[in-house]
């Protein structure tokens, strides 16, 4: 039982793990723990040239980077206990994971309204009638004979 590495020692070494990742542009920097978490996220001011998608699309990337460094550094402080179960397969698979290539749009044609399907026909609409002054007598309601409407 030499082998088996300190408990305390590998739980310490695991808890400290932390793997970071930079875009090749530079304009996302991020950190993650040893379980793949993001534990923290920097934007440069390159990413104000960049759309929506493309920004995703580099914070996803340099993610998985992270991730798989993280899998690999904890894969090597767990090896000494075996390399099979759940959790070394778990591993594997971040290791191995890549994410789809996100599709980026062209940017959209500006928009011209057109006034022949859009129009303004707020005026156009009747006026309603004013509610009757005063309450409403009974007999409108009950000198119609005796109702039998569904009342649910």
């Amino acid at each position: 039982m030499a082998d088996t590495p300190d408990r305390d020692a590998l739980l310490a070494e695991l808890s400290a793990l932390s793997a970071t990742a930079t875009s090749d542009d530079g304009a996302v920097s991020l950190a993650v723990n040893t379980d793949g978490v993001l534990t923290r996220l920097r934007l440069s001011d390159a990413v104000s040239g960049m759309s929506p998608a493309e920004i995703a699309d580099a914070v996803l990337r340099t993610y998985v980077s992270a991730q798989r460094e993280s899998a690999k550094r904890t894969g090597q402080l767990l090896a000494p206990l075996g390399s099979g179960g759940y959790l070394m397969d778990r591993l594997r698979w971040r290791v191995r994971f890549e994410p789809a290539p996100v599709p980026v749009a062209p940017p959209a044609a500006p928009r011209v309204a057109d006034s022949t399907v859009l129009k303004d026909r707020s005026s156009e609409a009747p006026v309603a009638a004013p509610p009757p002054s005063g309450p409403v007598p009974d007999d409108d309601y009950y000198g119609k004979g005796m109702r039998f409407e569904q009342a649910w």
